[in-house]
């Protein structure tokens, strides 16, 4: 009998329990802590030389962590720019090429001038005017013919000259993605490759994500949407294990407009509710958020 009373007893209060836990939800949605991660690939091929960092370090945007070979590169672009220096060396000046034609022009006008005046003089016929001026205009054009000339010459150098610069300018692009950094500020959470390993283009070396300033997505139901706004100071609760939940200062930065069935782990305030909306609330973490923690937000 003794026994009876005490299961009897231990039910009515796990009922009791059961009820006061549902009349006291105190939150308006739940939802997962997350963060933007970015997952950093290698961006040339080679063997990597060094990648200085470990799971858990913390790096700056722009740090350096590591190296890709890039002896072959160099040695590349060392030989484009002797070809470069090469091709440059083929270059006419044309001032120079055109100094005795534009000499002989000369003389020929000052002769032609000469004549004119003999002509006009009476000490000459028109005749020998006409034969200067006629050689003057061979001379002339032949002086255009040997500028387009040199001209084109030159122009085919600087293109070929121009197609090796912007080689050497690719194989320097290269060079410097050879150089492992950091895109953003943040914790690294994975490590996929070491030192010695082969990389090849697109290969995956790490994982970073901002732990500081992290997002609590989480889901509402279409009477609620009526009432949130972005921009909205909330408060977010974060599960700290025996200790309870601890309270932070939250804002909406994000609503969805497109309604979504209730993922099976996510809990809403109208759990009848099978189509919800999705939000995001940025949170400034203490260091006490871990991604992929549940949390629950009061509007």
């Amino acid at each position: 009998m003794k026994k009876t009373l005490t299961y009897s007893s231990l039910l009515v209060l796990a009922l009791a329990m059961t009820a006061c836990g549902k009349g006291n939800k105190v939150y308006d949605a739940s939802g997962v802590f997350e963060s933007t991660e970015v997952t950093v690939s290698a961006e040339g091929n080679g063997k990597i030389m060094s990648l200085d960092l470990q799971e858990g370090d913390r790096l700056e945007a722009g740090a350096v962590v590591g190296c890709i070979d890039t002896v072959q590169l160099y040695l590349s672009k060392i030989q484009l720019e002797a070809s470069r220096r090469a091709v440059g060396s083929g270059r006419l000046n044309i001032s120079r090429q055109i100094a005795a034609l534009e000499s002989q022009i000369a003389k020929q006008r000052q002769e032609l001038d000469r004549f004119t005046k003999l002509e006009q003089a009476g000490a000459s016929n028109r005749k020998q005017v006409e034969d200067i001026q006629a050689q003057l205009d061979i001379l002339e054009r032949q002086l255009a013919a040997q500028k387009e000339s040199l001209q084109n010459t030159n122009s085919n150098v600087s293109g070929q000259a121009d197609a090796l610069e912007a080689q050497v300018m690719q194989l320097e692009d290269k060079i410097r993605k050879c150089v492992i950094t950091s895109p953003v500020s943040g914790t690294i959470l994975a490590k996929y490759s070491e030192a010695g390993e082969l990389a090849v283009q697109g290969r995956a070396l790490f994982k970073v994500a901002d732990l500081d300033n992290i997002r609590l997505r989480a889901y509402i139901t279409a009477d609620q949407l009526t009432n949130v706004k972005l921009g909205q100071a909330v408060k977010v609760y974060a599960d700290q294990g025996t200790s309870g939940r601890k309270e932070y200062d939250g804002t909406l930065i994000w609503i969805s407009d497109k309604a979504e069935f209730t993922p099976k782990t996510i809990q809403t305030r109208d759990e009848r509710a099978n189509l919800v909306y999705a939000v995001k609330i940025a949170v400034k973490n203490d260091g006490l958020i871990k991604l992929g923690m549940y949390g629950e937000v009061k509007f």
